[in-house]
């Protein structure tokens, strides 16, 4: 009987234990699987993004207008007699100087008469000698020696005259630049006044733009321009503003503004049609961050910093110039900060964010 009851005893020890042990190791799991629960929570509620360092940098300003290049200095070469030409000595392509002689014409009828007219210069030359002897002595009446005066005078214009016209025998280029058209050929008979050379120059070359009248403040004489041309990619020539009309145009309310733009390497021509930027402010080390990071709503800007504990605090910022993907930050961000450029759909204040993909100290 003793035996029996201490059977039942042991049996009901052993069960507590055994229950004892279930319920410790049923805590244990409790606890573990809570905690990877509470962990895997915190890393679901973190949200992925993209994200740059607030950096320094020098922001310009510019207005930025398109242009065809223009000649400075263009002239048509007319011929100042009527005659044939018999020589051309300047074709299209050709750099010519100012003076140099691009054609010539018939010369023989036109040196025939500057002898003509000398000969008879001559003759007036010795009867007005002549006469101005007789008449100093009273021999001659006043009425003959003034006839007489008048013809020498009007021979030696004549003389003069056809001595001219011998020269223009020479068609000569007025101005220094490239023959940009040839309109005649040897053996044409050519009129006076008629348009023989084109001739332009290309130093220096002018980009006119019409900017709106809004820029009329910021604009002035002397400043920097830099332009592009379709024809040579990759190619940057620069230039400077040299000339700023006074009066806006009310038809379309724009002003034109002239540029001198400078070739190198014989690149540029009349005609070509590019982009002009005219740099008109500069801002030098002022924090810059990537142009996506940049939320607006309603005229106002704002950007989600990340914090020390990786949250995302919204603020608001002011913009000051942008180019090139960057803008600058006049107000509201200090360099070093980190900003959010991708992934800000997702946030409001205070999100819990990871950032991947670009590295946060580059914006690489």
């Amino acid at each position: 009987m003793k035996f029996r009851v201490r059977k039942q005893a042991l049996s009901a020890g052993l069960f507590l234990t055994l229950l004892a042990s279930v319920l410790l190791l049923q805590a244990c799991m409790n606890t573990v699987n809570g905690e990877d629960e509470k962990d895997g929570d915190e890393a679901a509620l973190a949200i992925p993004v993209e994200a740059s360092k607030v950096t320094s940098g020098d922001m310009a300003a510019f207005y930025t207008g398109t242009a065809t290049l223009e000649a400075d200095e263009q002239a048509v070469v007319v011929s100042q007699i009527t005659g044939v030409v018999l020589k051309i000595n300047a074709e299209e392509a050709d750099f010519v100087k100012a003076g140099q002689v691009l054609a010539v014409v018939e010369t023989d009828r036109y040196a025939l008469e500057v002898e003509r007219t000398n000969a008879t210069l001559k003759r007036l030359q010795t009867e007005f000698q002549r006469k101005k002897e007789l008449f100093a002595k009273q021999l001659v009446s006043t009425e003959d020696f003034e006839r007489v005066s008048a013809d020498f005078e009007a021979q030696k214009a004549a003389w003069e005259l056809a001595k001219l016209e011998l020269a223009y025998t020479s068609i000569k280029a007025p101005i220094s630049g490239f023959i940009s058209e040839r309109m005649v050929r040897v053996g044409n008979l050519v009129t006076l006044h008629q348009p023989v050379f084109n001739i332009t120059s290309y130093d220096p070359l002018l980009a006119v733009l019409h900017v709106p009248e809004r820029e009329l403040r910021v604009l002035e004489k002397g400043l920097q321009v830099s332009m592009a041309v379709d024809a040579w990619p990759g190619e940057s020539f620069s230039g400077e503003v040299i000339r700023i009309s006074p009066v806006v145009d009310t038809n379309t309310g724009t002003f034109r503004v002239t540029t001198r733009i400078d070739d190198h390497g014989n690149m540029l021509k009349p005609g070509l049609f590019g982009r002009v930027e005219i740099l008109y402010d500069l801002h030098e080390n002022v924090p810059v961050i990537p142009r996506n990071a940049v939320i607006t709503e309603d005229e106002l800007s704002h950007v989600f910093v990340i914090d020390e504990e990786g949250n995302a605090r919204r603020r608001a910022i002011q913009l000051g110039f942008e180019n090139n993907g960057l803008v600058e930050v006049a107000d509201g961000l200090a360099q070093g900060e980190t900003v959010v450029t991708a992934g800000k759909g997702s946030l409001s204040d205070g999100t819990r964010v990871e950032v991947v993909g670009k590295n946060p100290d580059t914006g690489a």
